[in-house]
């Protein structure tokens, strides 16, 4: 079973910047890919970033591309999301993910490939 605990949300000015984290604790005999999904109030999740391996690049949503960036610090368990240049429309609860592979991790952004979640952290950009 895994867990996950986000943190570091919080209400910021447009323009303004958060880094968010995710620790990972719990057992598996898979390597776990990682990601972090979003919930605007009245609209539906979605994903905003994952973590792809074997030398591949993350994905992004297109609306957060050159603003977000998704990194992963194996030795504290931890995966982290900068948020830069915040606008209003990123105003949501935000999640981590997981889901476990034998294989490589594609980053893929579909809410459905993903088993584990977190409780999730809001986040609240005012214009």
């Amino acid at each position: 079973q895994v867990q996950l605990v986000e943190s570091g949300g919080g209400s910021v000015q447009s323009g303004g910047s958060l880094r968010l984290s995710c620790v990972v604790s719990g057992n598996t005999s898979y390597r776990l890919c990682m990601g972090w999904f979003r919930q605007a109030p009245g609209r539906e999740r979605e994903g905003v970033a994952t973590v792809s391996t074997d030398g591949n690049p993350p994905r992004y949503a297109y609306s957060v591309k050159g603003r977000f960036t998704i990194s992963q610090d194996n030795a504290r368990n931890t995966l982290y999301l900068q948020m830069n240049s915040l606008k209003s429309e990123d105003t949501g609860m935000y999640y981590c993910a997981a889901r476990e592979t034998y294989g490589s991790c594609s980053g893929s952004l579909r809410l459905g490939s993903y088993a584990y979640w977190g409780q999730g952290t809001q986040v609240t950009v005012s214009s």
